[in-house]
């Protein structure tokens, strides 16, 4: 059943994993418009930020050499990141879930006049050959949204060509033991770390609407390994004191003190 209702409750549950997928995409789907009208301005048309925090590729490099190379984004959304690339010289495709975050993409193509490839597609199910693909990445993308973002991992690992790049954005799992406040009052550890059951938003009929997975540390790096890739480095951005910008639980006052972005960077040896 798709959630179409207004959200009842919200806390942490346990949830179906094959409801909680239906919700998450007809929640993009619904929102898009109201997501890029919050962060649009913050994300840019066709700009590469991996993170509330600010970081961007342009300084960061975490993908490496990209010009003439081919580049898979996951969870593209309105693919800003791609387009960028594409101004790098990289030959990407923009895969999402959602129809709507790609209408979204479609809309920014027409205004900034870069051409992006969009297929919709679900990252657990990549419509690509095998070793295709020089380097992906996805920037806060499908793996926070999935229950077995294992199948993920698994997928990017079958497309990337021997030495690809694979590199994901999430929150950072340490986030998770705090509550989703910016402000000082965020700081306060309030939940276990180790707490793996899922954030959800329920309708009132008790249909999941929305729903985010934790993983801890441990349980990324080893969802990569078992994916047959190799981890390079995690890295996690510090907060830019210049930054202002409030992003749901993230903003300056937090981000001082706590991380609250991990980015892990992986290749597919051979």
């Amino acid at each position: 059943m798709v959630h179409t209702g207004a959200v009842e409750w919200a806390g942490y549950d346990d949830v179906d994993a094959r409801e909680a997928t239906r919700a998450n995409r007809a929640w993009w789907d619904a929102n898009a418009e109201e997501y890029l009208s919050e962060h649009g301005e913050f994300l840019g048309p066709a700009d590469f930020r991996w993170c509330p925090e600010g970081l961007r590729e342009a300084d960061a490099r975490l993908l490496g050499e990209v010009a003439s190379r081919r580049v898979l984004e996951v969870g593209a959304g309105a693919a800003q990141c791609s387009r960028w690339l594409v101004g790098e010289g990289a030959h990407v495709l923009a895969t999402d879930v959602s129809a709507g975050m790609l209408a979204r993409a479609r809309a920014l193509d027409a205004a900034t006049g870069v051409r992006v490839p969009l297929v919709q597609a679900d990252a657990r199910a990549l419509p690509l050959d095998d070793a295709c693909v020089d380097v992906a990445f996805t920037a806060f993308g499908a793996i926070p949204f999935l229950p077995d973002a294992d199948r993920v991992h698994a997928e990017v690992a079958r497309v990337l060509r021997p030495g690809g790049r694979w590199v994901f954005a999430v929150v950072h799992p340490v986030r998770w033991a705090f509550p989703d406040d910016p402000t000082e009052e965020g700081l306060t550890a309030t939940r276990s770390y180790f707490d793996r059951t899922p954030y959800v938003e329920v309708d009132a009929e008790g249909e999941p609407g929305y729903a985010e997975f934790h993983r801890t540390i441990g349980d990324h790096v080893r969802e990569v390994v078992a994916a047959g890739l190799v981890l390079d480095d995690v890295v996690e951005p510090e907060w830019s004191p210049d930054n202002e910008h409030v992003w749901g639980g993230w903003g300056p006052v937090r981000g001082r003190y706590l991380p609250g972005t991990a980015i892990f960077r992986a290749h597919r040896p051979g």
